[in-house]
């Protein structure tokens, strides 16, 4: 039924199951493959690829864009001029109802999908590297194409969520995950290059997407501790399966194992949107009143008109300007960039760190896997002193605690000898606590007229950061964890500081600014 109302004034709803079907079908040809490495513990480099290989490559492409028709809306262009002065937002005061939280549930285990792809990479490339024969430096090109991906994708996925709406998009990236699995049976390094890249692209847009969704539903007041809470617990989620599946899976099937599970973790994606609600905001703009309006009384919210803010008129309180607003821009991008470097720089290469220092490939994302299982309760904690105790704090303290793990992988690498566990576990908990912050307190804080360009521009700069950091890999030129430690302790330092001092409070404040001329549409 829901998937019926999702798929409804759509081009075709049987052509996006008959793309879904395609995909799976051409991921499934891979298998053979896969399974002929049986003998060898899975080693295909250099294998002749086979006739069904390049059958099932075709099926795949031709699948993706069957189903990415299927769910192309008609009259566009009808919908977007629609679409234009609506606004949907939950009213307040409104109370969180089962509503609330399932669609948290349902979002915080689709981020966990959505993050494990790319964690997966920092356990995979150490022996994908022996496998193929190439150096570090080669090697770090999956990762690279894997975060060029990302930023393509975070600037094609928030297109197609105004064309396709919210949930429409998230299964259509779910689809395009499970046609990245046939990285795992990939005789070709090229392949598998070009693989990540579409697996990034897959990713990027999942976050912003999220977050555009939980903005619309969630009360004003719930609204910062909720994007904290999911964004928190998706990472960490993540980052624990894929270190989990790296213990547990990659000693008997290989790293090839963390790419297959883009299988059943894509198709379980699909199944997932089936709880997801549409965007109100999207139904208004299709037309289907009674849809919306069903959709915005289960969440308790309400559609109006924008009105146009007067010239000269100030749309937010205390609103920053001159080195005020530089100085918070400055801040934030800052502590992106440095976040950029930590997730996507320091958290992939120690799997392959640890493994160079003598632990095995069981023991190293063993250990990973507890770190990341010990940052679990934290993530409520950050959502608890983001909503109660202060926003502009909370930011402050996840940057303390990252810049504490640091401090201890530092001393972890010039003593030589120790775990660690506790560490990572605290680079995981402040990494993730400043991302789940970041952003949100990024729209908090900036007026209106350049809210959406400075919040684009913070999520460009942890992409950025992540960029810097695989090129680094990729010339070879990564130093020792110590030296990375101590390098990446300097932008924190630095982020803490222009925080603490530009920063504002922004806990309790109504951003919303609705004008007295604003006409309730449902």
């Amino acid at each position: 039924m829901q998937f019926a109302k999702t798929l409804s004034g759509r081009q075709a709803a049987w052509a996006f199951g008959l793309g879904c079907a395609g995909v799976t079908a051409g991921v499934l040809m891979h298998l053979p493959m896969f399974m002929m490495g049986r003998g060898m513990h899975y080693r295909l480099a250099g294998m002749p690829m086979a006739a069904d290989m390049y059958l099932g490559m075709a099926l795949i492409v031709g699948g993706l864009f069957v189903a990415a028709w299927g769910l192309l809306p008609t009259d566009i262009a009808g919908q977007r001029a629609a679409s234009v002065d609506l606004v949907v937002a939950a009213p307040e005061d409104a109370a969180l109802g089962p509503a609330h939280w399932g669609l948290m549930v349902v979002l915080v285990l689709a981020l966990v999908i959505d993050v494990m792809k790319p964690a997966a990479l920092g356990f995979a490339v150490p022996e994908l590297s022996r496998e193929y024969g190439v150096s570090k430096a080669t090697g770090a090109l999956l990762p690279f194409f894997a975060l060029v991906g990302t930023v393509c994708g975070s600037v094609a996925w928030g297109v197609l969520a105004d064309i396709y709406g919210r949930k429409a998009t998230i299964l259509l990236s779910a689809v395009f995950f499970v046609g990245t699995a046939i990285c795992g049976a990939m005789p070709s390094f090229a392949w598998n290059v070009a693989m990540c890249f579409m697996m990034g692209a897959a990713a990027g847009g999942m976050l912003p997407v999220t977050y555009a969704l939980l903005a619309e539903m969630m009360p004003t007041r719930h609204r910062g501790w909720s994007l904290v809470l999911v964004g928190g617990l998706g990472g960490v989620g993540g980052y624990f399966a894929a270190s989990a599946a790296a213990a547990v899976l990659q000693p008997i099937y290989s790293w090839r194992v963390l790419f297959l599970l883009n299988l059943p973790t894509g198709l379980l994606l699909v199944i997932l949107g089936a709880f997801i609600p549409e965007s109100a905001k999207f139904l208004l703009a299709r037309g289907r009143t009674d849809d919306a309006a069903a959709v915005m009384r289960r969440f308790g919210a309400i559609a109006r008109r924008a009105t146009a803010v007067p010239r000269g008129a100030t749309t937010s309180r205390g609103a920053l300007q001159g080195m005020h607003l530089a100085g918070k821009l400055t801040a934030l991008s800052i502590a992106a960039l440095a976040w950029g470097l930590i997730n996507f720089g320091l958290l992939l290469w120690l799997p392959g760190d640890l493994q160079e220092k003598g632990y095995s490939i069981a023991l190293s994302s063993t250990l990973l896997a507890k770190s990341a299982l010990i940052a679990f309760p934290t993530v409520f904690l950050c959502a608890l002193i983001y909503s109660r105790w202060s926003s502009k704090w909370s930011l402050v303290t996840m940057l303390g605690i990252t810049m504490l793990g640091l401090v201890l992988v530092l001393r972890l690498e010039v003593a030589g000898t120790g775990s660690p566990v506790l560490p990572v576990a605290l680079l995981i908990v402040g990494s993730n606590g400043v991302l789940s912050v970041l952003l949100p307190y990024a729209a908090e804080s900036f007026p209106m007229r350049v809210r959406g360009r400075a919040t684009g521009w913070v999520a460009a700069c942890t992409k950025a950061g992540g960029v810097a950091a695989q090129a680094l890999s990729i010339t070879a030129l990564v130093p020792a964890m110590g030296a990375v430690a101590l390098l990446i302790l300097v932008p924190v330092a630095l982020a803490m500081g222009l925080i603490a001092w530009f920063g504002r409070e922004t806990r309790g404040g109504d951003l919303r600014h609705l004008e007295s001329g604003d006409e309730v549409v449902v």
